[in-house]
């Protein structure tokens, strides 16, 4: 094993050892680790802009190495026996390489050791069809809920299920379906031939890693309306914010007809927040939840957002709420903070009244 090689695998050793979620190593500084969304640096010496390159160098795939040297950065998937896996962004800044590392545990996590709750999402996972996805900001959470949903289908259901991914993370044994994990740069050049092709290979179920533009939300959108269920991720903190994206996806003149095939297609959202937990350890997933039902769907095409937010707010019985109400349901469990559930609430002035007690109309 190379010095900087070991160098960066016992920084990763240790990380993992203290349960921290993400490895930032900066050329010139030391190691930073993020415990409980907190960074924190490590006691050690500087990083060498020579040993973070060459550890680059070293361990980017062949494939990829032309991508580092003319764009300055790449996505790649590391793995040491020693630690276990690793999501890794390798990029340029100031003309110094630098990398960041995101622990994927080997164990498929389910739902309850998320502290995630099963009746709210699993009957979105148990869709014949459809467009459902996991939204959330950077280090939300969202790769380990939809790994515990596909698992929890590889354990149930007998699926077909084709991942299209850049780059693997979480790796499935089948058990009752069968996974075909497709990893974009090594496995298909790109994720729009990936796309392409993925109707063709028979699948029940298609995972994109990200919903990242229009090109492929339409081919989530043909695969839903021919009896795919699509599951995807997207950067967007809300249902509000997740439902726009979709729909800006598409020029003006063509909302109105992306309005009618989302209303068609959507099965649902889940968007997620990490919170502090209040003992300390790993942070508290809290969530707010979407279920298309024939009046979500109305909505959508009647381009009345606000409304949504109103069934949010007053929750259902198809596991429709809030993050306001799975925030509060989060406190009154001993969970989370009083004070770290008004900081993180989209709505601290609504969430103060409920924790007193008053509940309005379109909150309760």
């Amino acid at each position: 094993m190379t010095p900087h090689t070991e160098l960066i695998n016992d920084l990763l050793k240790l990380a993992v050892d203290s349960g921290a979620s993400d490895i930032i190593i900066k050329s010139g500084k030391p190691g930073y680790v993020r415990l409980s969304g907190r960074l924190n640096a490590v006691d050690m010496d500087a990083i060498s802009p020579e040993e973070t390159e060459a550890f680059v160098a070293e361990h980017v795939p062949k494939v990829f190495a032309q991508s580092w040297v003319e764009l300055g950065q790449v996505d790649f998937a590391y793995f040491t026996p020693e630690v276990g896996r690793f999501r890794v962004n390798a990029f340029q800044q100031r003309g110094m390489a630098s990398l960041v590392f995101r622990h994927i545990k080997a164990i498929i996590p389910s739902f309850e050791q998320l502290g995630l709750v099963p009746d709210s999402i699993l009957p979105l996972a148990k869709a014949k069809d459809g467009i459902l996805l996991v939204c959330g900001a950077n280090g939300s959470g969202k790769s380990s809920t939809m790994a515990a949903m596909l698992n929890w289908i590889n354990q149930n259901l007998d699926r077909h299920i084709i991942t299209l991914e850049d780059p693997i993370e979480f790796t499935f044994q089948d058990e009752k379906s069968v996974f075909q994990q497709r990893e974009i740069g090594l496995d298909v050049p790109d994720f729009a031939l990936a796309i392409r092709a993925v109707l063709r290979q028979n699948p029940d179920i298609i995972f994109i890693g990200e919903m990242r533009d229009r090109e492929t939300f339409e081919t989530a959108i043909s695969a839903a309306e021919t009896g795919h269920l699509v599951l995807s991720t997207m950067h967007a903190g809300t249902v509000a914010q997740s439902l726009t994206r979709l729909i800006e996806f598409f020029p003006p003149e063509q909302q109105l007809i992306a309005r009618r095939q989302i209303a068609g297609s959507l099965r649902g959202f889940i968007c997620q927040r990490l919170l502090p937990a209040l003992e300390g350890g790993d942070r508290v997933p809290v969530n707010e939840i979407l279920a298309a039902d024939a009046t979500v769907r109305n909505l959508i095409l009647e381009g009345q957002h606000e409304k949504i937010q109103g069934l949010l707010d007053a929750g259902s019985d198809t596991g429709t709420y809030s993050f306001n109400r799975d925030i509060y349901r989060q406190i009154k469990a001993g969970k989370v903070s009083k004070a770290d559930g008004l900081r993180f609430s989209p709505n601290p002035q609504a969430l103060e009244m409920n924790l007193k007690g008053i509940f309005t109309k379109t909150s309760a």
